[in-house]
């Protein structure tokens, strides 16, 4: 469980430091050195695959890649969850008003983030216990940061199933 977030600017941009505190009280709030509303759409991306990271390795997930790119375009996160290699698409957003973070992911985009696994496999063929050659998923967290309130993280696994 994600309890309390800090977000601080770094000196980079679209870098945020985030500082996530599991197991704190649920409804502790947010605290936030930058106000969200402040944070650039860059920042609240960074902002929300940190927070993903986090609530993926606290299920137990050890972290392959970050940020990986191609000419396909790129993976958020890659983890392996057990035997099983994860491309794992964050979707954050500050609000609902143009719908949940999950609601964003498309047909088209997951087929692209099945593309996408595929190619990091290609490059990574000894990843996991099992390989690329073993079992594979996509799965999508969406992150709502919403200003004084606990990141809501939901975690939908085999999106591409």
């Amino acid at each position: 469980m994600i309890g309390a977030v800090v977000v601080r600017r770094c000196g980079q941009r679209g870098c945020p430091e985030v500082v996530v505190v599991a197991g704190a009280e649920q409804g502790a709030g947010t605290e936030v050195g930058a106000r969200v509303e402040e944070l650039s759409r860059l920042e609240v991306g960074r902002c929300g695959e940190r927070i993903a990271e986090a609530h993926l390795v606290a299920a137990g997930a050890r972290v392959l890649d970050r940020n990986w790119r191609c000419r396909l375009g790129e993976l958020d996160l890659v983890v392996l969850d057990g035997d099983v290699v994860v491309g794992v698409e964050v979707r954050t957003r500050r609000t609902t008003s143009a719908g949940t973070p999950l609601e964003s992911v498309t047909p088209r985009k997951v087929a692209r983030l099945r593309r996408l696994l595929g190619a990091w496999c290609a490059e990574h063929p000894a990843a996991g216990r099992g390989g690329c050659g073993g079992r594979l998923r996509l799965d999508v967290v969406g992150v709502l940061l919403a200003e004084g309130t606990t990141p809501e993280v939901q975690h939908v696994r085999g999106i591409d199933r």
